[in-house]
């Protein structure tokens, strides 16, 4: 990945705040705006413990941008490192499984989610705009499908098949 600027830790939006729920704009990935907004979402991941992905929705900003990192996760067999992408699709997705996700801007509740455990995305390098696809599995392809909902104005909970599937999150001492 190129080079970024030192990013800010930006405080991370929860629900029901309306932003969480808002399609993203795409961006420009060599804009001045979108570099640093890649920054900050690494920044702000790298001290959140347990995050392997932040979309800009969960900073405040409604635009087709994330981060994911996997490195270090028990669940990671597949690894690409820190990257961050922008204006991302998935161009394929197989082998769906369901598995328990949670998330920063959902602290409270875990849920039961299908989702593709092949995986296949294209999207724009921040700095070069350099168009790219990541092929990957298991938990990274999971990673990046729930940041890829978070761009395109959707929770984890809205892919949950029923109340059944919600479950108060759990923490471990």
């Amino acid at each position: 990945m190129p080079e970024l600027p030192k990013g800010t830790v930006r405080s991370v939006v929860r629900a029901p705040d309306q932003v969480l729920s808002m399609r993203g704009r795409d961006v420009d990935p060599t804009g001045p705006q979108a570099i640093e907004l890649a920054a900050d979402l690494l920044a702000t991941q790298s001290v959140s413990p347990g995050c392997v992905g932040l979309a800009a929705q969960q900073v405040g900003v409604a635009s087709r941008m994330f981060s994911v990192d996997v490195s270090g996760h028990a669940k990671t067999h597949t690894c690409h490192g820190a990257f961050v992408m922008c204006n991302a699709v998935v161009v394929s997705a197989t082998r769906k499984g369901r598995g328990r996700e949670g998330c920063m801007s959902v602290p409270d509740f875990t849920g039961d989610v299908a989702r593709a455990r092949r995986l296949v995305v294209r999207g724009q390098l921040p700095v070069t705009g350099q168009w790219v696809e990541i092929t990957t599995d298991g938990f990274e392809a999971v990673a990046l499908q729930h940041e890829i909902d978070h761009t395109d104005g959707l929770i984890f909970l809205d892919r949950v098949s029923g109340p059944h599937g919600i479950h108060p999150r759990r923490t471990y001492l």
